[in-house]
């Protein structure tokens, strides 16, 4: 059976996305989403961005691939950190473009430049960070796709009444009373975002709607579990 499997936010943290995949074991048949921030705050970025780039993957725009197209949107930013071979601010992201090739930075640019904010699937409604309750959809833009938090998590009605809408974004033992690994389900939406580059957590999640289970790796400890969607998920 075909799978449609969807992976909140890696952040930089190539080796657990490896054992989340080695986990899943995706076969060529299946479908695999990535919900956006691909970088940052971890130490792999580029080479987490290398391998989805190359792969048969979906991917989605995410606030952080947003926010490195407008840091380098002036060119004269872009050239200088080709000519130095670095950001002209230091950080992991940085040392990940540096150890595995700077020559990599505008290509991927570019290809951040092409991923899509959202992605309707007909039953799914995939998009990185949610969507405004009161706007329609044609009028909404990257802002709300990639950025909404507070107003779309207190919607009181699904904005779709056929769709599930899948997000990442907010981490969601951020959420009163949800502990660090849990999966959050709201008026229509379910957010699969478990904080794999904080501290606190360290959990990588993916989720096979499927089959509706939830296979997990923690980046710090590299423990990997698999869980029915019923024993992974809080409702809000």
């Amino acid at each position: 059976m075909q799978r449609r499997i969807f992976i909140g936010d890696v952040h930089g943290h190539y080796d657990g996305l490896m054992a989340l995949l080695n986990a899943i074991a995706p076969c060529s048949d299946d479908q695999v989403y990535f919900l956006g921030d691909l970088i940052n705050r971890g130490c792999q970025s580029a080479q987490v961005v290398e391998f989805v780039r190359q792969s048969p993957y979906y991917c989605l725009l995410g606030n952080h691939e947003q926010m490195f197209l407008n840091y380098f949107q002036d060119k004269r930013v872009l050239q200088k950190a080709l000519e130095i071979g670095r950001f002209p601010d230091s950080g992991e992201t940085s040392d990940s473009y540096q150890k595995l090739g700077i020559f990599l930075l505008p290509v991927h640019l570019e290809w951040f430049a092409s991923l899509p904010t959202y992605l309707d699937l007909g039953d799914v409604f995939a998009v990185h960070a949610g969507i405004h309750p009161h706007i329609p959809l044609k009028q909404q833009s990257s802002q709300e796709f990639c950025w909404i938090r507070q107003p779309f998590h207190q919607m009181s009605q699904p904005y779709f009444p056929d769709k599930l809408i899948i997000v990442g974004h907010t981490i969601t033992f951020k959420f009163p009373g949800v502990v660090p690994g849990k999966l959050v389900q709201g008026q229509g939406w379910l957010d699969i975002d478990t904080g794999a580059y904080d501290s606190r957590s360290g959990w990588l999640t993916g989720f096979d709607i499927t089959n509706r289970r939830v296979y997990q790796v923690n980046v710090f400890s590299n423990h990997a579990r698999i869980l029915p969607l019923e024993e992974a998920v809080i409702e809000i």
